[in-house]
């Protein structure tokens, strides 16, 4: 009986035992007891979970880029449209030495309400009167470098055609053996600007082997 008791006694003292261990398992680590980093607060774990601050935009140019629509500063105007000018002519005072029509000023007034641009060498032909389309195109000689002529509502520009002089009297002749030739008006015609039939204001277009030396367009009137 007393071994009894006492196997009893300490199975009762193991069974104790081990409850004690179960109930000691079954609570947080320590107890509560501070067993992490104690330089960690509260107020710390929040803020390094709180999102971060996106940076503010930088602060745009205080002068905006002008719109692509926008002409540029100093922009050049258009080219004159044929229907923009009104061409004349008239003999220059200063030609070749002979009796046909030596050399001619043709004059281009802008008639139109804005200011253009015209540049560059003429061509020419010789045409009779009414017929620009029936004309003799003249071998063209270049004289002088171009630029744009700015030409306003109103402004002029020139240019000056010399021709190869007729000499003699009558019919006169020419130098080279052809026969002169005799044109009521000349069709000139400008680089983007058109053709323009004009007829001198003094009478017609007497030259010689259908040649003529051309002057650029010009905003000074030659003489």
């Amino acid at each position: 009986m007393r071994y009894m008791n006492a196997v009893r006694g300490s199975a009762l003292a193991v069974i104790v035992a081990s409850a004690a261990l179960a109930v000691s398992g079954c609570q947080p680590d320590g107890g509560g007891a501070d067993n992490g980093d104690s330089s960690v607060t509260p107020s710390a774990a929040v803020s390094s979970a709180a999102p971060s601050t996106p940076d503010a935009p930088e602060p745009a140019d205080s002068v905006s880029a002008p719109p692509s629509s926008a002409p540029a500063p100093g922009g050049s105007a258009t080219t004159c449209s044929a229907g923009s000018l009104k061409a004349t002519a008239r003999q220059a005072d200063v030609r070749p030495a002979g009796t046909g029509t030596g050399a001619a000023v043709v004059e281009f007034t802008n008639t139109s309400g804005g200011t253009c641009v015209l540049t560059g060498h003429p061509t020419v032909a010789g045409a009779g009167n009414g017929s620009p389309e029936m004309n003799v195109p003249l071998t063209v000689k270049q004289s002088g470098a171009t630029a744009s002529v700015t030409v306003a509502p109103g402004g002029k520009a020139w240019v000056k055609l010399t021709f190869v002089q007729v000499q003699g009297e009558g019919d006169g002749y020419c130098v080279s053996g052809s026969a002169p030739v005799l044109y009521p008006t000349m069709v000139v015609g400008l680089p983007g600007s058109g053709a323009h039939q004009v007829a001198l204001d003094d009478g017609q277009f007497a030259e010689c082997d259908d040649t003529v030396t051309v002057t650029a367009v010009s905003a000074v009137k030659p003489s």
